[in-house]
């Protein structure tokens, strides 16, 4: 128990928290404004009740050169502002296609769930970046409709709008969906070797092929090797690629 209680500073010691601060347990809120003060992500919530954006983070990526405030004021209007026509359009489908597979979930199930696709945001010298939206149901309305959602916006890995996947909290499957024949297909998410995870954990550390190499004992030609094959398992060209792809789908 001593060496637990390093963890804690005397500094922050309370005691009989029943006053008026407890109240802020409630405001959740706080929680995504200290989540977003840690991440280089943008966050913002949608409530769909009132049809708004009910917070933004000042995370620049999601802004367009616009103030927090400003989004927050615009809303839906926000996109129509700085998402390319074509993906616009796209956006539609994929709020479509997102709420049909979301109404034939179990109501128990539906926050395990979520949506990720890519689209390009028009910044302030006008040309376009892609972008990579994940969103995830918040609170629920008494009928188990999506009353509230977090988003998290992030630049994409990939190099072309949509690649559309929902994901389900704790297990291995990916609904993906094609747009042309409009329905999802599931699939299982990559598992990757221990050696391929120790050699990207070191290549995200910032080190060359030749000091992984001596930090793991084999040779230079073998961490190549295991990169090569781990390129063609994720369908990438580059370290870069791979590092992107592996993160932002949560297998490193």
């Amino acid at each position: 128990m001593d060496e637990v209680n390093k963890f804690f500073s005397y500094k922050n010691r309370i005691e009989n928290n029943l006053g008026a601060e407890a109240f802020e347990t409630e405001n959740y809120l706080e929680v995504i404004k200290a989540f977003s003060r840690l991440t280089y992500q943008s966050l913002y919530v949608i409530d769909y009740e009132k049809k708004i954006f009910e917070y933004v983070s000042d995370n620049p990526l999601f802004l367009c050169n616009c103030t927090p405030e400003e989004v927050q004021n615009l809303g839906y209007l926000f996109y129509f502002k700085n998402v390319i026509k074509d993906d616009l359009e796209l956006l539609f489908k994929i709020n479509e296609a997102g709420f049909n597979f979301f109404d034939k979930l179990p109501l128990e199930e539906r926050k395990m769930h979520t949506i990720s696709y890519d689209f390009h945001l028009v910044t302030e010298n006008k040309s376009a970046i892609l972008i990579n939206h994940k969103l995830t149901p918040l609170f629920l309305s008494k009928d188990g409709k999506m009353w509230k959602a977090m988003c998290i916006v992030s630049l994409s890995p990939n190099s072309s709008s949509g690649n559309i996947n929902i994901y389900k909290q704790g297990t291995d499957d990916i609904w993906e969906y094609n747009l042309i024949a409009e329905k999802w297909t599931l699939r299982k998410k990559l598992r990757l070797s221990e050696r391929e995870l120790e050699i990207l954990r070191l290549y995200a550390q910032g080190l060359t092929i030749n000091e992984i190499a001596q930090k793991i004992f084999i040779s230079a030609d073998t961490v190549k090797f295991h990169r090569r094959k781990l390129f063609e398992k994720l369908g990438v060209s580059n370290i870069t690629e791979a590092l992107a792809y592996v993160t932002n789908n949560k297998l490193l």
